[in-house]
């Protein structure tokens, strides 16, 4: 029986994880700032989570430990994307952006150390877009450079965890069809379902440890 914790699960991705993990009656904690799609059930509590507040996110660490002995898996799979063009952007675009994508999961980890089983895994959700040398889309600047910077975090947290039994990974993904992808452009056909994708990262937060750790992983039938 795994203890799994998912961010960002009302729709999209972190949705299809958490009925995925659910089917396989692993015990599932899933922290949204939605709660209109996924109620309480006998192995998966909701909690109401903004991770761009660090007081909110405290709030939600103190509910996983009240709920779990230990965590086995942490997804950070909540994201914000702004798509509009750089002239556009203002300081708060960039903040809102960055606290979400990068300083909300720096803390989540940071406050979960502690509670991690031995073995853990995490697993970061970010963007091809976010790898060096890629193919990038204007509009992109806040959500693009943000998902680098994750992808920076965790090559460093695997230095720092290198001696531990944690592993860390990032999983930089290519087009998924999810609403997210549909708000920042409209029309716009992805080769994978969200459902699709959800199936890989369950498969891979369970079996990735063995061959991975510290790695950014693109996770695109396009090249880069």
């Amino acid at each position: 029986m795994k203890n799994v914790v998912i961010t960002g699960t009302s729709r999209g991705i972190g949705y299809e994880l958490v009925q995925l993990y659910g089917a396989k009656n692993y015990n599932v904690i899933c922290l949204t700032r939605d709660l209109s799609t996924i109620s309480n059930s006998k192995n998966i509590s909701v909690v109401s989570t903004d991770l761009s507040s660090p007081e909110s996110i405290k709030n939600a660490v103190d509910f996983i430990n009240d709920k779990f002995s230990s965590v086995d898996i942490l997804i950070n799979n909540a994201g914000q994307l702004i798509n509009k063009p750089f002239n556009k952007t203002s300081f708060t675009d960039f903040e809102s952006v960055y606290k979400v994508n990068v300083f909300g999961v720096a803390e989540l980890i940071r406050l979960l150390l502690k509670s991690f089983n031995s073995f853990a895994h995490i697993i970061n959700i970010s963007s091809i877009g976010g790898i060096a040398g890629s193919s990038k889309f204007s509009g992109l600047s806040a959500y693009s450079s943000s998902k680098g910077a994750l992808n920076i975090l965790t090559e460093m947290l695997y230095e720092e965890f290198k001696e531990s039994d944690i592993t860390i990974n990032t999983l930089a993904l290519g087009a998924v069809q999810t609403e997210m992808l549909n708000n920042a452009f409209p029309g716009y056909k992805a080769p994978l379902s969200a459902k699709e994708m959800a199936e890989f990262i369950l498969e891979f937060s369970l079996n990735g440890f063995k061959f991975f750790n510290g790695k950014i992983i693109p996770v695109s039938i396009s090249n880069p």
